[in-house]
């Protein structure tokens, strides 16, 4: 369970929350402090109710520069709207992945706005204008985010990463106290056991996480709470891959015409050539 605290600081002519998240220690859990966003970063969490998708806004308040994460293709007007209210110029749309449930709104905001440019993994096996690999990092202002291969879900699965604000987007790979299915597109249950093990809960137990999905109304959880309360990723490897292989979920409505539309939704392409690179600046 989350608690807020107030406190006032010297610093501020406010009474700012300080959230503390659940952690655990060889004398039992105690509640560890979060980091705090920097005054120059904005982040923004949208959703969409049909396929209960996140999209997220980050942005360098001082140049203006931003990222979304995972748009959704029916509101992308919504996503353009804002970053006009805020004055903001998008320099990327990203995904996180090929996504199943719905078409991204990469391809509709690059219409919008031309200098915008898409964003996946190479291993994705998508086109895009960059395509990233593991280490590469995203930049927009003076920030950036660093890229941490997550397959299993899919392939292409990346985790994003903010050291400096403390979060993380973990796409489907990690779910609020759960993780994406892993029974098509290339899906996996032991690669993807292995790439939270590997790469998320080796973050600080206060790293904030936020997922591309979440059909509880949750918004946001902490790598110390899923090491503690994930009911799937906190069992041995044999039995999460017996739990992976027993869901028997339908398939998603929309995988015929998401999947094959973002494989190339989202192309920058001048005088027939494509311009990919693993490095975003």
């Amino acid at each position: 369970m989350l608690c807020v605290l107030r406190r006032a600081t010297s610093h501020s002519r406010s009474i700012l929350p300080t959230i503390y998240s659940l952690v655990s220690t060889s004398s039992g859990r105690k509640m560890s402090t979060q980091i705090s966003f920097s005054p120059d970063f904005l982040f923004r969490q949208f959703f969409d109710r049909e396929s209960c998708t996140y999209t997220y806004l980050l942005a360098d308040v001082n140049s203006k520069e931003a990222v979304l994460i995972d748009p959704v293709f029916e509101l992308a007007e919504r996503d353009f709207q804002i970053l006009k209210e805020l004055d903001l110029k998008l320099k990327y749309a990203m995904n996180t992945h090929v996504h199943a449930d719905h078409v991204t709104g990469t391809g509709v905001l690059k219409g919008m706005i031309p200098e915008c440019r898409s964003v996946i993994a190479k291993s994705s096996g998508a086109r895009a204008d960059i395509l990233v690999e593991p280490g590469s990092s995203v930049v927009f202002g003076r920030h950036s985010l660093e890229v941490r291969p997550t397959p299993g879900h899919t392939n292409g699965c990346v985790t994003y990463v903010s050291h400096e604000q403390g979060i993380a987007f973990t796409g489907d790979t990690l779910l609020i106290r759960g993780c994406g299915r892993t029974d098509f597109q290339e899906g996996c249950p032991k690669m993807l056991y292995n790439s939270v093990h590997s790469q998320i809960f080796t973050l600080p137990d206060n790293f904030k996480l936020y997922p591309a999905h979440d059909y509880k109304g949750l918004t946001v959880t902490t790598v110390g709470e899923e090491k503690l309360y994930n009911a799937r990723l906190t069992k041995t490897m044999d039995e999460f891959v017996q739990i992976m292989e027993n869901l028997n979920l339908a398939y998603p409505k929309k995988i015929d015409v998401a999947v094959p539309s973002n494989r190339v939704c989202g192309i920058q392409e001048i005088l027939g050539t494509e311009k990919n690179s693993g490095n975003t600046s």
